[in-house]
């Protein structure tokens, strides 16, 4: 976000769920939660983002990020909660999840390969300008 001139602040505790907070181009503030996957987890859960806790907020957006995908996706408070799915009954009864990949193995070798699931592409960020245009 630095990189491409984007106002960024970091809080000094994230007791709210508020990694970063952007000053968008009309002068007005965003709260951004970050949530990242790294390389080492089980095949197909590159981008496995669970047991979330998450009621809409006005001016709030998620950054995911799969380090194995090497993608990243940015939706606002309301893009997840129509996305996602949650939890009706278990240890994290009324948590959120959200699977943007899948995984196809290749019929020539046998291996898995990970992918984004076609309903989670456009929201595939190449840089973080949505976050900052009003």
């Amino acid at each position: 976000m630095l990189k491409e001139g984007i106002d960024v602040y970091m809080p000094l505790i994230d007791d709210n769920g508020i990694d970063a907070v952007v000053r968008r181009e009309d002068g007005t503030f965003v709260e951004i939660q970050v949530k990242a996957r790294s390389n080492d987890v089980k095949m197909g859960d590159a981008a496995l983002f669970a047991a979330l806790t998450h009621e809409h907020r006005e001016n709030y957006y998620f950054v995911f990020y799969s380090e194995r995908l090497e993608t990243f996706w940015i939706m606002s408070s309301e893009e997840f909660i129509q996305e996602s799915v949650q939890n009706k009954s278990g240890k994290n009864i009324g948590k959120r999840s959200i699977w943007f990949n899948g995984k196809r193995k290749n019929k020539e070798t046998g291996e898995y390969k990970e992918h984004c699931h076609e309903r989670f592409r456009k929201y595939i960020a190449i840089n973080f300008q949505r976050l900052a245009k009003a």
